[in-house]
């Protein structure tokens, strides 16, 4: 066999090229075969010119064995199904071939390594906390450098064990050598040292041009890094400057508004045309600055000038007898007790716990999962415990009741209009909960419930019940001692879109009051968790809502702001205005969902210009100083470690043996996850899944044997499911047809018999 006259093969596993005689059958034998080494995979070719168009046979190296027979052959298998048995001219090719197929084995591995693993090649730390930041492509081009340098390192390495090798072999060789006598024998042991010699010399080139590759590379990744960085600062500086200049027309733009704001209230004093000028001009100016933002605000709010309480003091007195006159008493009420039995016998409290098992540390390939699900159905999707926390979607919503207070105020309120804005607090509230829960809710089980009662504790009993599977629905039912009722049926639709999930909760919310007959119906905002793939997950909230009042037709229209990296107003924004029947502004809501919430009285408002190119036309509110509404509360001790649950939370799916049967504390997959045993708690959740799918099945076959026995079969179901505590029905305020709690749950509960509840665990 002719010798290959291409290039020593280099440890970066380049190309390699040349003939080697591979063995054919008893008959031909070893046959030579034109073999080429490239990017992990070996094949080879009857002559050189087949190359373009004809290959033999291709073995990849990834999954491949290689072994020694003697000083030229050597055998190359990948587990059965393909094996080469090859044969060199001598054994420095042999060992040339041999060298070559290592490293291209090991960068194989490697490579395939990465392509398994490609959802962990960033690091949470590393990743962008938010969209918008501009440096995923340089962030990626960084990622891939050092990548190969850490290929160009393991090449290096491998190298360094082949030295290793040969030496200890040539070492031996000439050990032996020295203790020789001068016999026939001589002339052969100096041969052999001088093959060792030379098997270590190509070697030792190979490492010698690796190490020149590592270090080219390393030189020229260098100057980019270096070109990149001092443009890096050269953009830090302009940004900077940028922003000290815009800094500067704001305080002069703040200094003119306000300037305008007086010389508008001292007009107003004399002359009742002054007013309509000054305030034209003075909201030019603010326009001015408003157009400068990405996304201009619909309304902008000022101090109310002190003339308006000199000026009438009967308007202060009408806002003050709208005001809630218990609203100072209620944060010191004992909402424990029951105001309207107050000679009610006192019962203690029960003592709820406030930890739970921490959560387990287990890596999860989160892309070989994710990958096949794109633009599926997320409550269709297979998913591990893994991604879940430990509680239900049933328990997920009776999270909303976190702040129960605010509907306990409301329900107390004289006015309607503030009134509104407790609901509408109440309506934001739900959402603080999720700043930092990534973790997905267990979808509940058909027929699934899940109970809360703190009747003693904050006067309210809650009841869900899951009414449907697919679509997925949950009907949520509470009545409290202290004037209220909430109701809600929520069917969630979710879409993994790749690189975030989007949750678009559907249906309405209800709240009715005892007092005044007040009913208020809202929905919910879309949910977005960034980073699904790769970074830090981030969870944001964004759109519009209208919180209703159809009793009295008040309105509040909540604005939750999406994040924006070029925004340079406050992460998590919510605004909004109360308004009457007729359109009038009578307060102002601005806050966090995440956070706080505040309400301000709106004492006079005025249209200003056109806002930029939109020809829309912002509101001017002056209102009095604000007033907190709702302040999240702050997490318990060592939340990281139990799912950032709430004090709240942490009770949810505390075992309780009186519930029923059906209740979500009940079931095992999730208890299970709960008590950090994740590899059972995935297969009792598939036990629980096929569960429902045949009980499905059996539903579905009764109903059809139901139509084929109907003479009439347009009005027969495809599935007979009924609710147990709620029933489908037409929503009088909304017309949607919604699941209504019927009545029985508490009584049944109170009896002790739950014989009517199927089994579904």
């Amino acid at each position: 066999m002719s010798e290959p006259k291409t290039p020593t093969p280099t440890p970066a596993g380049d190309t390699y090229k040349g003939w080697v005689f591979k063995w054919t059958n008893y008959i031909k034998g070893y046959q030579r075969r034109w073999f080429v080494l490239s990017n992990g995979l070996l094949s080879y070719y009857r002559t050189q010119a087949e190359m373009g168009h004809t290959c033999r046979g291709t073995i990849n190296l990834a999954t491949a064995t290689i072994t020694v027979d003697d000083a030229c052959n050597f055998v190359i298998s990948n587990g059965g199904a393909q094996t080469y048995h090859l044969k060199a001219s001598c054994e420095v090719e042999r060992q040339r071939w041999i060298t070559a197929l290592e490293l291209a084995k090991a960068k194989a591995a490697r490579m395939q390594a990465e392509s398994d693993d490609s959802g962990d090649d960033f690091s949470p730390s590393s990743a962008p906390a938010a969209p918008g930041q501009g440096g995923s492509s340089q962030n990626s081009e960084v990622q891939s450098a050092l990548r190969t340098l850490g290929s160009k390192v393991e090449d290096l390495s491998t190298c360094n064990d082949l030295i290793s090798k040969h030496g200890s072999a040539l070492q031996r060789s000439l050990s032996e050598l020295d203790n020789l006598r001068l016999t026939g024998e001589a002339g052969d042991k100096i041969r052999q040292v001088t093959e060792r010699a030379t098997l270590f010399r190509i070697t030792s080139n190979a490492m010698i041009n690796a190490c020149r590759d590592f270090l080219a590379l390393a030189q020229a990744h260098s100057k980019r890094w270096q070109k990149a960085l001092q443009a890096e600062r050269e953009q830090r500086m302009r940004l900077e400057e940028t922003l000290e200049q815009l800094a500067k027309q704001h305080n002069h733009l703040e200094r003119a508004f306000r300037g305008a704001a007086q010389a508008n209230a001292t007009a107003d004093n004399k002359s009742a045309v002054g007013p309509r000028k000054g305030e034209a001009s003075d909201e030019d100016d603010d326009n001015e600055f408003f157009d400068a933002m990405e996304e201009a605000p619909e309304f902008i709010t000022v101090p109310a000038d002190l003339q308006f309480h000199k000026r009438s003091s009967s308007n202060i007195s009408g806002f003050n007898s709208e005001m809630c006159p218990d609203d100072q008493s209620l944060n010191d009420e004992p909402l424990a007790m029951n105001q309207e039995s107050p000679s009610q016998e006192m019962v203690p409290l029960k003592k709820r716990r406030t930890r739970i098992p921490d959560k387990p540390n287990y890596s999860l390939n989160l892309w070989s999962i994710m990958k096949n699900c794109i633009g599926k159905e997320l409550s269709k999707i297979p998913m591990p415990v893994n991604f879940n926390e430990p509680i239900s979607m049933l328990q997920r919503l009776s999270e909303d009741l976190e702040y129960h207070e605010l509907l306990d105020k409301a329900a107390k309120c004289h006015s309607s209009l503030e009134q509104m804005c407790y609901v509408a607090a109440f309506s934001v509230s739900s959402y603080s909960t999720t700043v930092y829960r990534t973790g997905k809710p267990f979808n509940p089980l058909l027929g699934e419930t899940y109970e809360l009662d703190r009747q003693r504790e904050s006067g309210y009993r809650s009841l869900c019940e899951q009414v449907s599977h697919h679509p997925p629905a949950a009907a949520h039912h509470v009545i409290s001692d202290r004037g209220w009722t909430l109701r809600q049926e929520i069917t969630v639709a979710s879409k993994f879109r790749g690189k975030y999930l989007s949750i678009m909760p559907l249906g309405t919310i209800h709240a009715e009051f005892e007092k005044g007959n007040h009913h208020y119906t809202w929905k919910k905002v879309t949910t977005t968790v960034h980073n699904i793939i790769v970074g830090k997950l981030w969870i944001d909230q964004s759109g519009e809502i209208d919180v209703v009042n159809h009793t009295t037709g008040d309105r509040c229209h909540l604005k939750f702001a999406p994040y924006s990296y070029f925004s340079r107003d406050v992460a998590r924004k919510v605004t909004g205005v109360v308004m009457d029947k007729d359109g009038k502004a009578h307060y102002v809501l601005s806050g966090t969902w995440d956070e706080k919430m505040e309400f301000s009285r709106v004492m006079q408002s005025s249209r200003g210009g056109e806002n930029g190119t939109e020809g829309k036309q912002k509101t001017v509110y002056q209102t009095l100083k604000a007033r907190e509404v709702w302040r999240r509360n702050s997490l318990p001790e060592s939340a990281e470690t139990m799912y950032y649950f709430t004090a709240l939370a942490l009770t949810l799916n505390e075992p309780d043996e009186s519930v029923a049967p059906t209740d979500s504390r009940r079931r095992p997959d999730q208890r299970l996850m709960e008590d950090g045993r994740w590899d059972e708690a995935n297969t009792e959740k598939q036990r629980l899944e096929e569960k429902q799918r045949s009980v499905r099945r059996e539903r579905e076959r009764e109903a059809a044997s139901q139509r084929t026995s109907s003479q009439s079969e347009e009005g027969a179901p495809h599935d007979n499911y009924q609710a147990l505590w709620f029933e489908r029905c037409e929503d009088q305020i909304t017309g949607e047809q919604v699941h209504l709690y019927k009545g029985g749950y508490w009584e049944t509960k109170d009896r002790g018999t739950w014989e009517g509840c199927p089994d579904i665990f």
